[in-house]
């Protein structure tokens, strides 16, 4: 992975956003190799990991953005046009992928488009639906966010706790190794928010029975 080795060499503040910004749309990017690497350099002294991932979670967010303004703007039929392109399967996207992501959109709401930043496959589209759909920009905007922070948290303390692990030389490998034991991470945190906003949703109908 020569082009991974010179991303690492130069890895700073502004490919953390290039490259997070290129996650949050359809390209595909893994954000583990991104975030990850920059965190395991925040360790040795050469980045701030707090800025790594505010400045990540910034990246995908404006990611994010622009499939949503693209979806919002350009509607349903541009979309699956461009998702059956050459183009859109050069993005590794096609009609089912766009479908799955409207399909988990609508049945679990706008809570989605934070739930959704947690789950591979679903990461990248979410956005997608949200701007067909509508979805009020500010709740969108705060959903994306939290939800790509947690993720970024996520990343930053794998790639922390690695530099006490292995050399760098080990690191890609290493992270590829934990990608299973990190999508357990992940369920049990979008288990945890489902289970938080299906609480307060009783809490609310509760007291408004009482009114």
């Amino acid at each position: 992975m020569h082009w991974f080795s010179s991303l690492l060499d130069t890895l700073n503040y502004w490919t953390i956003f290039l490259g997070m910004y290129i996650e949050g749309t359809v390209i595909p990017f893994p954000s583990e190799l991104i975030v990850s690497p920059a965190a395991y350099h925040a360790a040795a002294g050469h980045l701030n990991v707090f800025w790594v991932v505010i400045i990540a979670t910034l990246g995908a967010v404006a990611g994010s953005t622009t499939n949503y303004i693209a979806a919002y703007y350009l509607g349903r039929p541009i979309v699956y046009r461009f998702a059956n392109s050459k183009l859109g399967h050069l993005c590794l996207l096609n009609e089912d992928k766009v479908k799955a992501g409207e399909k988990y959109f609508y049945d679990h709401g706008v809570i989605a488009t934070l739930t959704g930043r947690l789950i591979p496959g679903i990461r990248q589209i979410i956005s997608i639906p949200a701007g067909l759909s509508k979805m009020t920009f500010w709740k969108f905007l705060l959903y994306t966010t939290i939800g790509s922070g947690i993720w970024n948290c996520v990343l930053a303390t794998l790639g922390w706790y690695l530099h006490s692990v292995v050399p760098e030389s080990q690191l890609t490998a290493k992270i590829e190794e934990y990608n299973d034991y990190l999508k357990y991470v992940i369920l049990g945190i979008v288990a945890l928010v489902a289970v938080y906003f299906v609480v307060r949703y009783y809490i609310k109908k509760a007291k408004a029975n009482k009114l």
